[in-house]
């Protein structure tokens, strides 16, 4: 599949990066990471430039979101999971991704648009369960370009720096995943901390 993909972004360009983009948002199996690194490369090697590669994939991002969130506007939690039981081998996901999606929204209400952003795989499910609570459609787009314009300009800067050793940078994605899920952590924690710090402090105030 790398290969398709490289051959196929030589001869589009911009439009490549952002069909591929759009494509890997409704099909999570097409690895966001190789687009996105070697698109960074391909700016050291011919006439494209990073913002154009990081404008180009976070259109990308956006449309295809789009369409998940419209697909999860029509279609309840119970019929994904049934769907994706059935036929998600060929895509290559599992009925408790879908679960992990809905968890995630349900956690983290509209930031989980955000957040999802910057983690392989649920960034793409995210949009599902956004379309199917009808989140905000303006508080959507926005929150979702501000996240794939983070993530998207993160790797095509790396895919830039590292050069013709962008391949590289594919197998430390897992790596990159975990250190997100412990600053969320943390900033779960934390956060959940300072409001209940705020609360006894305006308890004792007011007594």
């Amino acid at each position: 599949m790398e290969n398709w993909i490289t051959d196929f972004m030589n001869d589009w360009g911009y439009f490549g990066i952002f069909l591929l983009i759009a494509l890997e948002n409704i099909f999570p199996p097409i690895p966001s990471e190789v687009i996105l690194t070697f698109g960074g490369f391909m700016t050291t090697q011919t006439d494209m430039s990073i913002w154009g590669v990081i404008v180009a994939s976070t259109l990308g991002s956006v449309a295809g979101a789009a369409v998940l969130y419209a697909i999860g506007a029509v279609m309840k939690q119970e019929r994904m999971e049934r769907l994706i039981e059935k036929y998600g081998k060929w895509l290559r996901l599992k009925k408790e991704d879908v679960g992990k999606a809905y968890g995630w929204f349900d956690r983290f209400g509209k930031w989980a648009v955000f957040l999802c952003r910057l983690v392989p795989l649920v960034r793409s499910l995210i949009s599902i369960p956004a379309g199917s609570v009808r989140m905000n459609l303006f508080s959507f787009l926005l929150l979702t370009t501000v996240g794939s314009l983070l993530w998207n300009t993160i790797l095509t800067y790396i895919g830039s720096a590292v050069g013709e050793s962008w391949e590289s940078v594919v197998g430390q994605m897992d790596v990159f995943s975990n250190v997100v899920y412990v600053i969320i952590g943390v900033l779960v924690i934390g956060g959940t901390a300072f409001f209940f710090w705020k609360r006894s402090k305006s308890v004792k105030s007011g007594s």
